[in-house]
């Protein structure tokens, strides 16, 4: 049975081990000053937020999450990370985080949630397809070097 909730501090080194995977997915590796200040972040609940799939009591997926304002709406909610342990993969873990996260986002009144994910990402777009709408949009980066 999959469930849901925040992620408390021993749930850090799997978190650290599924944002691993996540970030090896998308070619990226994250510097340990990265980790830690999302952590903090994610401690703290007021910029960045995190929840957590459970299966059988095990931690096996997780999901990041803001919100900001939008010029043409209440404020809106960025799903910006979504990842799943390919052994939890199909038993509904990344749909339970996926509506966690609207519930959330609902009860703060925000007027949407988006998020991107690569056209090649076949298997989750799978999943997306079902539960959300595609706009259409591309998405455009100037890389700015610090």
């Amino acid at each position: 049975m999959i469930t849901i909730g925040g992620l408390t501090a021993e749930d850090r080194p799997t978190w650290e081990n599924l944002f691993a995977g996540y970030n090896r997915f998308y070619g990226r590796t994250l510097a340990p000053e990265l980790l830690d200040r999302a952590w903090r972040e994610f401690a703290s609940g007021e910029r960045l937020h995190a929840l957590g799939a459970r299966l059988d009591g095990e931690l096996v997926g997780i999901v990041h999450f803001l919100t900001h304002a939008s010029t043409t709406s209440a404020d809106v909610c960025y799903l910006q990370d979504l990842f799943t342990d390919e052994k939890a993969r199909g038993r509904g873990a990344g749909r339970a985080l996926i509506e966690a996260v609207a519930g959330w986002a609902r009860a703060r009144g925000c007027a949407r949630i988006y998020w991107h994910t690569q056209t090649s990402n076949t298997t989750a777009r799978r999943l997306y397809d079902q539960v959300a709408l595609d706009k259409g949009f591309m998405q455009y980066q100037i890389p700015l070097d610090a």
